[in-house]
């Protein structure tokens, strides 16, 4: 408990802003009749930018069973899609992304990657990691702590089905409760909202926002493993599920 809450202890006290990493169901043209696939989505609210050009910034993508046992498991490029291979029926979904080293131009400009061997005036120098769970079919075993997510959001038992139904949640660092992790209850639709804070044991009890996709994020920032060329390490993680919608 105490390396965690050091770590959240170093956190900025800015909403979690940054874009994320999640997986959602993409209609796929490969074939004469069109197929639902899993696409691994990079982006921010509405904001759903190239996936493909930065696959091979994907360190990992695994799969687990309904008893959180792993199955095999690929990200491949699909037309404009990055979808997931060999793992139709795998509940649950996570990856891994590495997104690189990027500085804030004091004048207001665009982030520019590199660290401050690069922008050395920069306001604030980053490292970049992204996580992200993804729940879509019914499992039978608690969800556990994945060993590639370092940022992982935790349902605390079953995701209930209807929205606004409260959900128990818990943000675990490096498989340890974070206190004061930053989380958004719709990641998609309200990006720029003000974020809950995780109490002393990581968890946070938050509302189904969606009768459809949801897309949970949680923010801890940490200090610079690169010495004085960054300021810090921002770890970014998602939980994504969709609740079902009346028969039509």
């Amino acid at each position: 408990m105490a390396a965690a809450a050091a770590l959240i202890g170093l956190a900025a006290p800015a909403a979690a802003g940054a874009h994320a990493i999640w997986f959602a169901s993409r209609s796929s043209e490969s074939s004469a009749w069109q197929k639902t696939r899993t696409a691994l989505i990079y982006g921010i609210g509405a904001d759903d930018l190239d996936m493909v050009r930065r696959m091979d910034l994907v360190r990992n993508v695994s799969a687990y069973d309904a008893q959180m046992k792993p199955v095999p498991a690929e990200l491949k490029a699909e037309g404009p899609l990055a979808v997931v291979e060999g793992a139709d029926e795998a509940p649950v979904i996570t990856a891994v992304m590495y997104n690189n080293i990027w500085s804030k131009p004091p004048n207001g400009g665009e982030w520019v990657e590199g660290g401050r061997d690069v922008l050395p005036n920069a306001i604030l120098s980053e490292k970049n990691w992204k996580y992200a769970v993804y729940i879509r079919g019914p499992i039978s075993a608690p969800v556990p702590a994945f060993p590639d997510q370092i940022l992982q959001i935790v349902p605390q038992g079953a995701i209930p089905q209807t929205m606004g139904a409260p959900l128990k949640l818990r943000v675990l660092f490096k498989g340890r409760p974070a206190a004061g992790a930053a989380v958004l209850t719709d990641f998609l639709g309200d990006p720029d909202a003000k974020p809950l804070r995780t109490a002393a044991d990581g968890t946070v009890t938050v509302k189904v926002r969606n009768q459809g996709l949801n897309v949970i994020n949680a923010v801890v920032e940490g200090p610079s493993d690169e010495g004085k060329r960054i300021d810090r390490v921002e770890y970014e993680a998602t939980l994504s599920f969709a609740l079902p919608h009346k028969p039509e």
